[in-house]
């Protein structure tokens, strides 16, 4: 008798989720398969984690040498692969140093407090952080106090410090806050991701950055969902050639395992003191060893030019099919093998999509309703961004039409 695995998770796990109706079996490559054996495209990826796809053979290696040697130790000792994982992060990025998190809201909680710190050591006078309107940075009580999303907040407490809110691209707005409320920083998804997938022009990156800079504002890049090679670039400001003072990372990075945390940069790398904050967990040695084959990939130029092939392929894929298909699919939005899908649907039409494609083989997310939202991993091949595009045509046909496939 088969194991009933929804009823189970019902019975037994707090419904903070809306589970799609499979239970996974294993991954292989771009594909999961179910219990009764059947797979599916991943273009979802556990939400942006899973940029290798599955078992790729360096994460498997990976966890192979470094569960054999040890999976935890305390912060009191020195920690190879975590040492190993932030010189890589910073060679890469900006000059500082870094704080390990287990997840990307406590890479938000984490920066709140390193803003506050920075407040007390050179920002007299400040206080505060700017964020986008409809941004997300996480769901714990100070990061849901920066995520701009009515349904995500609601009525839970809130910390008490100033949050002002402001609309993308318009830098005089920008300005006119930085000067009249004189925040402490501005903190800022370089692609909104569950906000809709909207990307961030690299020229008004670049007006911000100077806006923050003529002020004295700390300029803070929040990359928890489009770091670690999503848009193309290892980190998405790269493509706008901003400096960052502060960047926030997590998903992609453990290779599939909790890990996230801070880039401080040299303003802000020396203001956590012992005992400032810390976690009991993080950096897990696996996570961080695991972390280091995910950075083995996406520094090497081959597989960077592969990514980049198939990214101009999907792109160009999806492009078709907005021309076939102007009355479902009007626009397309994101950078990289992030994409946003607003369709001309309902959310009941939207939400039957997304089970249609589930039936036919394909795991995609939907955000904000009606915006199919694609996070492939940067494994993907031409061959199932083909699949995907013809069943994805055929079902918008068929929604058009009232018909099933």
């Amino acid at each position: 008798m088969a194991t009933d695995w929804r009823s189970l998770d019902e019975q037994y796990i707090v419904p903070t989720y809306k589970r799609l109706p499979i239970a996974i079996a294993r991954g292989e490559g771009n594909y999961l398969y179910d219990t009764d054996g059947r797979a599916y495209l991943d273009l979802f990826t556990g939400l942006a984690v899973n940029v290798l796809g599955h078992s790729h053979p360096r994460i498997v290696q990976a966890l192979r040498e470094q569960g054999e040697r040890f999976l935890h130790i305390s912060n009191i000792f020195l920690n190879p692969p975590a040492i190993r994982l932030a010189q890589r992060l910073i060679d890469n990025t900006i000059p500082g140093k870094v704080f390990f998190s287990n997840s990307g809201a406590e890479a938000t909680e984490a920066a709140i407090k390193l803003i506050h710190k920075w407040t007390k050591a050179e920002g007299a006078g400040r206080s505060g952080i700017a964020v986008l309107r409809n941004s997300f940075h996480g769901r714990t009580l100070g990061a849901v106090r920066l995520t701009r999303q009515p349904h995500v907040y609601q009525d839970f407490p809130q910390p008490d410090f100033p949050v002002y809110e402001l609309d993308a691209e318009d830098a005089e707005q920008l300005r006119a806050v930085c000067r009249s409320e004189k925040p402490a920083a501005l903190l800022m998804e370089p692609v909104l991701g569950s906000g809709g997938v909207v990307p961030l022009s690299e020229a008004f990156l670049r007006e911000a950055e100077a806006i923050c800079r003529e002020e004295g504002v700390l300029f803070a890049m929040d990359e928890i969902q489009t770091g670690m090679g999503r848009t193309g670039r290892l980190f998405a400001y790269q493509h706008a050639g901003v400096t960052p003072d502060l960047i926030l990372f997590a998903k992609g990075v453990g290779g599939g395992l909790p890990l996230g945390g801070v880039i401080a940069g040299q303003r802000l790398m020396n203001l956590f003191k012992p005992g400032d904050h810390g976690t009991t967990f993080a950096p897990s040695p696996l996570s961080a060893a695991l972390g280091n084959a995910v950075l083995d990939e996406l520094l090497d130029p081959a597989f960077c030019d592969q990514v980049s092939d198939v990214i101009g392929y999907l792109w160009g894929r999806l492009e078709e099919l907005r021309h076939r298909l102007p009355e479902q699919l009007h626009a397309l939005r994101g950078k990289g093998m992030m994409v946003g899908i607003p369709l001309n649907v309902t959310p009941e039409e939207a939400a039957r999509l997304q089970q249609n494609l589930l039936a036919a083989g394909f795991l995609v997310d939907v955000t904000q309703k009606t915006i199919v939202r694609l996070l492939p991993p940067l494994t993907l091949k031409r061959a199932d961004v083909d699949r995907f595009i013809d069943e994805f045509a055929r079902q918008l046909t068929a929604l058009g039409t009232g018909k099933e496939v």
